[in-house]
This record gives C-alpha cells, sequence and structure tokens, in this order.
C-alpha cells in the first residue's frame, strides 16, 4: 500500500477523498488554497463586522444556499458516517441535520405566486395545495400543457442509452421547443429549474443531464417516503462541514490551509512533486506517493503543463471543459421580521437575474440568531443568483454591478415578485444586515469578479469529461468535472468522482480494502418495459416513438412469431 496520499483541494470532493482514504488506512493530506474554511463551495462564512454582541458571534454567510434533493445517495451516504452531537446530547450523524421541506413557491413579477407540493401527498392539506395547484391560473394555455407533458413522458420512456448518444446532442431548451411557446411556458417550465436549482443553463444544457435531473425530481415527488427537497438545520460549518473537519483529523488526517497549488512537476512519467505557495508567497514542494487533484476545472486547466499532457493527452479535455463556467453565488439579507414566505424554496421564475431564494431559519430550531449582530435580526433570506449576465431593471447586468448595486437591485427583483395583490411582504426598512459572497470581488470600474464559478453541462460535453484515473500512474482526479452517473456540477458529483477517484487507487495499489460504493440514478421497475422496447427500437437505428406504438409493433411481431413457428405465412399491414 501507498504510503502516504496528497489531495489537492478542501472541497467536498477533497474532503470526501479523504473520508474514504483514512477509512481504509492510507496516509491523507489536504491542501486547500482557503486560509480558514473547508468545504469549498459548500462552505458558510462569519460575515464580518456582526460581532457586536460578543466577540466571535458572527451572523452567517453563504456561497449559496444548500439544497439535497431526495435523489442524492452519496454525499447524504458520507454525511449519514459523520458523527454529530445533537443539542439534547444524543450521538447521531450530521444526516440527521437534513430536514425537508414540502412546499415551493412560484413567484411571478405583478403576478400572484403559485404555490406547490413536492412530496408525495401526506395530508389532507397536501392534497388541497395539489388540486389548487392543478386548478391554478398559471397562465399556461393547453397545448403548452399537453406538449410538455409528451416531453416529461418521453423522456421516461426512453432508453438509457439513447438518452446518452442522441440526447447528449440535443439542448434541452431544443427539446423542449422553448421558442414555439409563450414567454411563461419558458419561465414556468424550461428555465424554472434548470437555471435555479441545478447548475445548468436550458440554452446549452444538454437533454440527457437536464433531462435526467428533471426525472429524478419527479421520481422523488411520486414516491412516497422520499423527500425531494432537504436543507441543513443550521449554517453548513455549524451542522456539516466542521465536524467533518473534526472527524477525518481524529482519523489522522492532515489539513493544510492557505495552500494553493501552482505546479504539478513530472519525472519519469509519474508524479514528482506538487508546488504550493503559502499566504505569504512561499513556495513549498508537497512530496507523496499518490495525487489526487480535488480542484474545480478552471484551476485544474492551469496546471495542465506540456510535461503533463505528454504523459497523458487525455487531458486535454480539462483546458477545453475550462470555459464552461458560469456564475451562481449567493447574496443574503438579515430581516428584522419574521417572513418565512414559504415552508421552502422560491424560485422567482421570471427575475432577470434567474433568482431562487429560502428563508433559513423556520429550519434551524437550535439556532439562537438574538446573540448575533445586533439582536435584531429575525428572518435570513439567502438568495441564489443564477444569471449574471442578462439585464436588471436597473438595466445593468449583475458582473457590471457593484455590491451596493447588486444588493439595490436583487432586493428589488424579490420585491417586485412578492410584494403583489396589495400584499407588502418585504419592505426596505426590514434590511439590518446584506451580505454578498466573498467570492465575488469588485474591480476596477466596479466591475465583478468570481473566483469560484461553476463549471455548467453543455451539449456534447461528456466526450470532454475525463474518468477519475489518469495515464499517469499516481494521479487521480476528483471534482465534479469528472464523468459521474450525476453529470452535472453539484456536491453529490464530487462526492461520487471522490468514490470513483479511490476506487482506482485501490485498485492500482492492490489494496484488498472494500470497494466505494457507486450509485446510479434511479430508474423506476415500472417503466422497464417501455424503455426495453425503446432500445430494441434504437439499436435499429429507429426513432423514439410514443409507446402505444410500441404496444402494436411488439404485437404484430408476436403474432408474425406465432405464425411463423406454426408453419403459416406472416401477416402483413
Amino acid at each position: 500500500m501507498a504510503n502516504r496520499i496528497a489531495i489537492l483541494g478542501g472541497g467536498v470532493a477533497g474532503m470526501s477523498a479523504a473520508h474514504e482514504l483514512v477509512e481504509r488506512g492510507f496516509t491523507v493530506d489536504v491542501y486547500d488554497r482557503h486560509h480558514v474554511y473547508v468545504g469549498g463551495k459548500a462552505r458558510s462564512v462569519d460575515v464580518p463586522a456582526t460581532d457586536q454582541l460578543h466577540a466571535d458571534k458572527y451572523l452567517p454567510g453563504e456561497h449559496g444556499f444548500r439544497f439535497f434533493p431526495g435523489f442524492y445517495r452519496h454525499v447524504t451516504d458520507t454525511m449519514s458516517r459523520i458523527p454529530y452531537r445533537h443539542s439534547d446530547g444524543q450521538v447521531g450523524s450530521v444526516y440527521d441535520n437534513l430536514t425537508a421541506t414540502d412546499r415551493v413557491l412560484l413567484a411571478r413579477k405583478g403576478r400572484p405566486s403559485l404555490t406547490a407540493i413536492v412530496n408525495f401527498p401526506h395530508s389532507f392539506d397536501d392534497l388541497h395545495v395539489l388540486f389548487a395547484d392543478l386548478t391554478a391560473d398559471t397562465g399556461l394555455s393547453d397545448d403548452e400543457i399537453r406538449f410538455f407533458s409528451e416531453r416529461v413522458w418521453q423522456l421516461m420512456t426512453t432508453c438509457r442509452e439513447r438518452r446518452h448518444d442522441e440526447y447528449e446532442r440535443i439542448p434541452w431548451w431544443d427539446f423542449l421547443q422553448a421558442d414555439r411557446f409563450s414567454d411563461t411556458y419558458r419561465a414556468l417550465l424550461v428555465q424554472g429549474l434548470t437555471r435555479t436549482l441545478v447548475a445548468a443553463n436550458a440554452r446549452s444544457a444538454s437533454t440527457k443531464t437536464g433531462g435526467n435531473i428533471f426525472l429524478q425530481l419527479i421520481f422523488n415527488m411520486t414516491s412516497p417516503g422520499v423527500h425531494t427537497d432537504r436543507v441543513l438545520n443550521g449554517p453548513t460549518n455549524d451542522v456539516w462541514l466542521n465536524p467533518w473537519r473534526r472527524y477525518l483529523e481524529d482519523q489522522g488526517v492532515q489539513f493544510h490551509l492557505g495552500q494553493n497549488v501552482e505546479k504539478l512537476s513530472v519525472r519519469d512519467g509519474t508524479i514528482s512533486a506538487a508546488t504550493v505557495v503559502d499566504a505569504h508567497g512561499v513556495h513549498h514542494e508537497v512530496e507523496a506517493d499518490i495525487y489526487i487533484l480535488a480542484v474545480p476545472v478552471e484551476r485544474a486547466a492551469r496546471l495542465m503543463s506540456d510535461d503533463i499532457l505528454h504523459s497523458d493527452p487525455n487531458l486535454a479535455c480539462i483546458s477545453r471543459l475550462a470555459p464552461s463556467v458560469s456564475w451562481m453565488n449567493g447574496v443574503q439579507y438579515y430581516l428584522n421580521t419574521d417572513r418565512p414566505i414559504v415552508h421552502g424554496h422560491t424560485i422567482y421564475s421570471d427575475s432577470p437575474w434567474a433568482l431562487t431564494s429560502v428563508s433559513q431559519l423556520q429550519f434551524w430550531p437550535d439556532y439562537d440568531i438574538q446573540q448575533r449582530g445586533n439582536g435584531q435580526v429575525r428572518t435570513i433570506l439567502s438568495i441564489d443568483v443564477s444569471d449574471w449576465n442578462t439585464p436588471g431593471s436597473n438595466g445593468k447586468p449583475a458582473k457590471e454591478c457593484s455590491h451596493e448595486e447588486i444588493k439595490t437591485e436583487v432586493w428589488k427583483q424579490l420585491c417586485d415578485a412578492l410584494n403583489v395583490s396589495g400584499t407588502s411582504i418585504l419592505s426596505d426598512d426590514m434590511i439590518e444586515y446584506w451580505h454578498i459572497d466573498g467570492d465575488i470581488r469588485t474591480m476596477p470600474h466596479d466591475r465583478e469578479a468570481n473566483e469560484e464559478p461553476l463549471l455548467v453541462n453543455t451539449v456534447r460535453s461528456w466526450d470532454d469529461r475525463p474518468e477519475a484515473y489518469t495515464a499517469i500512474s499516481n494521479l487521480f482526479l476528483a471534482s465534479d468535472y469528472v464523468r459521474t452517473n450525476t453529470d452535472l456540477a453539484t456536491m453529490e458529483a464530487a462526492n461520487e468522482a471522490a468514490r470513483r477517484a479511490v476506487n482506482a487507487i485501490l485498485e492500482r495499489t492492490g489494496s484488498n480494502a472494500a470497494q466505494c460504493q457507486v450509485w446510479d440514478l434511479h430508474e423506476p421497475l415500472l417503466l422497464m418495459p417501455l424503455r426495453a422496447m425503446d432500445k430494441r427500437r434504437f439499436d435499429r437505428g429507429l426513432p423514439w416513438r410514443p409507446p402505444l406504438h410500441w404496444l402494436l409493433e411488439w404485437a404484430i411481431s408476436l403474432l408474425d412469431w406465432i405464425r411463423h413457428h406454426l408453419g403459416k405465412s406472416p401477416r402483413r399491414p
């Protein structure tokens, strides 16, 4: 067994790899560029100058709010193996800190919001909301609803091979024929989920990936006992990342923070050292037996030197993937008035900056917010801004706005969607504090730069995604750009990629330790016969057809077979 493994990157992928490796007896060191926090984009942060009442008790900010759909298997399995002492003294796991939401609000500028359930109905109130949602004035035409339903049915009955091959080359926007229908159709049914709850843009995301993730959410909603949407019951660091770090350190993992990887040196076809730079600009050589590269794609691309590519030309794909990044960053408002809004996420379906929000304190029962800030905060409204390129009502895209302008414009878009029909859910005097993700840096001329953009799925990008192993015998990849079943830049994909890297290390080192479990996306058994029929058509080079056509073809084929074996001539149409 190799003596030492250096993991370059301390985000969810790096920590997941460290978790699996240290539990299998490896010696692990993790190097990350952040000086204080672990967890990468998943981290929460202390908002500066908000410890007014008590020293070191800051208001919590974040890169963007956490979202744990019910189809997540990898990251939640890891969470279930992180010990956590609860407020009642009982020792459980971090997984216990996931709490389910039961509603989603679709807010629309100048129009009443729509409330929908996100789980299988469990109560009369759920049924009431469900039927109210079905009969609500969505603004969608019968033709739009019918067409969208047909497309969903097509996805549900399409074989895996067709999705992987044919649908990988079709944009989600084109598959749903977004240009054919109304603005309402595009806002509610095309862009809503793909742009705000997952790292995708409906215009560029492949139908394979967009469709797969959309179906996972649908299957969750229709499965009793499955929670489609879960959030944490406290700030991410408090209830997940800090306990995780403590557990890993207790197991022997060494964290080296404030260490930015700058170079991978190659000697005789293997990595001989990694060069890291500390906060003082001092260079250090990290020597290990095995290296796991767990930094984001745009940072990994900078490390793909001629020596690296000479040893493994296939890694040039990382540089081809690197431009496919976008911004998805958080803004928090700390309000002096209790505003739960909805028991779950709110999607601002037609907001120019593609906003999504969650009112967090309703899910944090043991968090004493009154001991933080000025003692007046009663609600934390956490927003993800997913479109930084489209002009807002101020005529400017978010990328070209100052922090103050971002704060003002996001708030206006929230108010435009929530304060309708004479209601006043939000008002300016509620804001006690506000915070913009620290990865957004103000550049000269008040233009913003993003230190941690997010990889977004695009058509045909699967071919550019590398495997977790490389042709360099001691270099492995663990990040959300690696080929995974999830195929989307999420915590789930990062954890899955880490498991794949560890499994490759176990095989390459000849270890007899158990392999990490890797799950596929859920495929309901009920749909298997229909997908099998489509697989038969796909193998014959035929397009998808509605299942009724398949059943007729199957019946005719069966009749022909019977006639043939009975010695009668085949039936001709």
